[in-house]
């Protein structure tokens, strides 16, 4: 019965999240055009050489995966914090890292799953080919739910802080690195024929790792951001 209750309070904050999300359809689509445009200029910058464009494509996508999903941070507690929502999660009779894990889940469904799908389409245009693409899938499909969890503390933190924006990006910036440098080396790897098993196996640890670990901090940075 308790497990019940806890799953459909998860249902709950997803589904909550999830209607206020499609009444601020252009919060949403920002995130998305922001991905499609920086992908689709960068060829413009470089050069229209294929050979260079396919080499440097899997990091190309995944910077632009990275700050789109640092740029949907500011709106992950915002609201909440504004309307009084959060101080009601606070006094929830469930667990408060749940509930953020909902939230998370929330941005990830909302950011992270169409930065997924629309990766072919921009990996196409970059020159790469079928195998490429699938892995840039799979590692963007592991890293970017690492981006939504960390990003969580950086916005918990500075939740009602002037200019917290700016200071999230310095905040989760450093520990989204080591997530963009084995997402994009593992499809570098399998462009040059050399194994890529152990990016994929880091990634997967590193969402083990922030899926059991970020709901708890940022759980513990909300409450003082509300204090």
């Amino acid at each position: 019965m308790g497990q019940l209750s806890l799953l459909g309070a998860l249902r709950t904050v997803v589904a909550r999240d999830i209607t206020l999300a499609m009444r601020r359809r252009a919060d949403v689509f920002t995130t998305l055009f922001f991905f499609i445009i920086a992908v689709t200029l960068f060829p413009l910058g470089v050069g229209p050489d294929p050979e260079m464009l396919r080499v440097i494509a899997p990091g190309v996508i995944w910077v632009a995966a990275l700050l789109a999903s640092m740029l949907a941070l500011g709106r992950l507690f915002s609201a909440d914090y504004q309307d009084g929502t959060l101080e009601q999660l606070l006094l929830a009779p469930h667990p408060l890292s749940l509930l953020v894990l909902g939230k998370v889940l929330t941005h990830w469904l909302l950011t992270g799953v169409p930065l997924v799908l629309l990766s072919p389409l921009l990996g196409m245009q970059l020159g790469m080919d079928v195998p490429a693409i699938g892995l840039l899938m799979l590692t963007l499909l592991l890293g970017t739910p690492v981006l939504s969890l960390l990003g969580s503390v950086g916005a918990a933190l500075t939740l009602g802080v002037r200019g917290g924006g700016v200071l999230v990006s310095l905040l989760v910036l450093p520990l989204y690195i080591p997530v963009l440098i084995f997402g994009a080396g593992a499809v570098e790897a399998q462009t040059v024929s050399v194994e890529f098993d152990a990016y994929l196996y880091l990634l997967g640890a590193f969402l083990a790792v922030s899926m059991f670990l970020a709901p708890l901090a940022a759980s513990a940075a909300l409450r003082i951001s509300v204090e």
